[in-house]
């Protein structure tokens, strides 16, 4: 994936969000990263709708992080929406949650998420997972095509 490829973050918490971008930067991701903060707002950006129109100023995302216990639509929803998207479909999403409740990971998997991650309570390890998805989403795994749906009303929430 290229450096240029955006990374989109969708959590609720502020200290989350900074978090995961002082880890990032730490790990040596240059990626740029759009932030999100409620599980609507995912959708709406995903879909280029309000706000998020501007499809150069709000880029598609290669990757997908995503929290699930979130406001107005959590990260189920927004799974289940992306998945039933095809043009959306192939979209790299990566759980990114505080929760480790085995009945979340089956769930996040059997709607479509790429993979799990808990949330690490350390700085440090959260630069080592950042390290990992770097490693892994960022390099070495073949970015798939996707874009935007035509039309209206196709994300139901």
């Amino acid at each position: 994936m290229s450096e240029h490829a955006v990374i989109l973050v969708a959590d609720d918490r502020d200290d989350d969000r900074l978090l995961i971008q002082r880890a990032f930067s730490k790990a040596g991701v240059v990626n740029p990263m759009m932030f999100v903060h409620d599980g609507e707002e995912a959708i709406a950006y995903l879909k280029g709708e309000g706000k998020y129109s501007r499809r150069d100023e709000f880029p598609l995302p290669s990757l997908l992080l995503l929290d699930l216990k979130m406001p107005k639509a959590d990260g189920f929803d927004v799974l289940t929406c992306i998945r039933g998207q095809k043009e959306l479909s192939a979209l790299r999403i990566v759980v990114l949650t505080g929760s480790d409740e085995m009945r979340d990971v089956n769930k996040a998997y059997e709607l479509g998420a790429n993979s799990f991650l808990v949330k690490p309570l350390s700085f440090e390890r959260f630069t080592e997972i950042s390290n990992a998805i770097r490693g892994y989403w960022l390099w070495l795994h073949k970015t798939p095509d996707i874009s935007r749906p035509s039309g209206s009303g196709k994300f139901k929430v």
